[in-house]
């Protein structure tokens, strides 16, 4: 006599199991212990084997049965029921370890290794945040470039252009590990070109007028912060470096003796190890800056952790402090355009030699070309010229 609901509900456990036949081989297992699985006996290449169908209450009587007629379907067909169960677990197991999180963090772990604190901070917070709560879930080769944009343009309805730019590079960045460790076939952000919004060019408030340095250059002299702040204004405008790599310095990439900064790959925008020749000037507030932190590993170290470099507002703080409208007048970028400008239209120097110490990329007759080396020997004249210069406008010699 086939089951009903009162039945599968009131039945109780003894001190054996015990089963209660339903139909077609279902049937309720009792467990001493209380617990009731659904079972189902059936014979495939003439061998007796049985099916889990899960457990009650979770799967009902109902719901037991319709298991129960799939499973003969599949027999019907010719296939075992419980091979074809636990390739279906195994298939869900290879799209979980072959989703776009389980990849994405992957790549993520073997790459931080190379970039900075910050970088991988960022990185992750843009997978974690824009990309795999859409996408986490998804095999990886399965995503095609609809749903990568569909995904990408939820970033840019909350107006946030150039992390929707960001995380498009990150993702392609993903697809091609996964390409390359044999997951997926192709790269659908490659196919994006142009489907985002354009990112608005940024342009750096930035003193570039001659006559407005000295005075700039008189109050970083004056300021009255620490003296690993100080030292960092006085180098930004004589080195000209970004921001990020000018606090992020650390004093085993530099070569007092040598005066010689070499930036490694992993900290530059393009990916290159970068040259920073050091004028005599420059060389000095090293030295005198190196007692303070050249025990540690940063440079400019931060103020509550020595561990970590100064903050990343640190040096626009200061030329607020210092009176300067870091929104329309100056700002630690603007020192690079400060610097092109007056190298270029002031002192003559050759555009292509301050493009090449900017680590911009340069067009030549080859095409598009950057060597950490070329002009070396005029770079090191320039920034030794440009230290002088710097040095002539603060004391307000022209």
């Amino acid at each position: 006599m086939p089951l009903n609901d009162i039945a599968v509900r009131q039945a109780k456990p003894t001190d054996k199991a015990r089963k209660l036949a339903d139909e077609r081989g279902l049937y309720l297992l009792v467990q001493p212990t209380g617990g009731k699985l659904w079972r189902l006996d059936y014979r495939f290449d003439g061998k007796r084997k049985t099916l889990a169908l899960g457990g009650y209450p979770d799967v009902s009587l109902a719901e037991a049965r319709k298991r129960r007629d799939q499973a003969r379907e599949l027999l019907a067909a010719g296939t075992d029921p419980g091979a074809a169960k636990k390739a279906g677990k195994q298939a869900r197991v290879e799209a979980v370890a072959n989703g776009f999180e389980a990849i994405g963090r992957e790549w993520h772990k073997r790459k931080s290794a190379m970039w900075t604190a910050s970088t991988q901070e960022k990185t992750l917070a843009v997978l974690e945040k824009d990309l795999f709560p859409w996408l986490g879930s998804r095999p990886v080769g399965e995503i095609a470039a609809p749903e990568l944009l569909l995904t990408l343009r939820r970033i840019e309805e909350r107006g946030a252009i150039d992390t929707a730019h960001r995380a498009k590079q990150t993702a392609g960045q993903i697809f091609r590990y996964a390409i390359a460790t044999g997951r997926a076939d192709r790269n659908p952000a490659a196919d994006l070109q142009g489907a985002l919004t354009p990112v608005a060019k940024k342009h750096f408030p930035a003193i570039t007028d001659a006559g407005e340095v000295g005075p700039l250059l008189r109050a970083i002299e004056a300021y009255k912060g620490s003296l690993i702040v100080r030292s960092a204004l006085r180098l930004a405008p004589m080195l000209f470096v970004r921001p990020g790599e000018l606090r992020q310095a650390e004093w085993s990439e530099i070569d007092i003796d040598h005066g010689e900064w070499r930036i490694p790959a992993e900290k530059m925008k393009k990916r290159r190890e970068h040259i920073v020749p050091l004028a005599r000037q420059a060389v000095e507030i090293l030295r005198d800056l190196q007692p303070l932190t050249g025990h540690g590993r940063y440079v400019f170290q931060g103020v509550r952790d020595h561990g970590k470099p100064m903050s990343e507002g640190t040096v626009n703080n200061a030329l607020k402090r210092m009176g300067y409208d870091t929104k329309k007048e100056i700002t630690g970028h603007g020192f690079r355009a400060m610097a092109r400008t007056i190298l270029h239209e002031v002192l003559g120097v050759d555009a292509a030699v301050i493009e090449h110490q900017l680590a911009h990329q340069v067009p030549d007759l080859l095409g598009a070309t950057y060597n950490r080396t070329k002009f070396l020997p005029q770079r090191k004249a320039m920034m030794q010229a440009w230290a002088d210069y710097l040095d002539m406008l603060r004391k307000g010699q022209t």
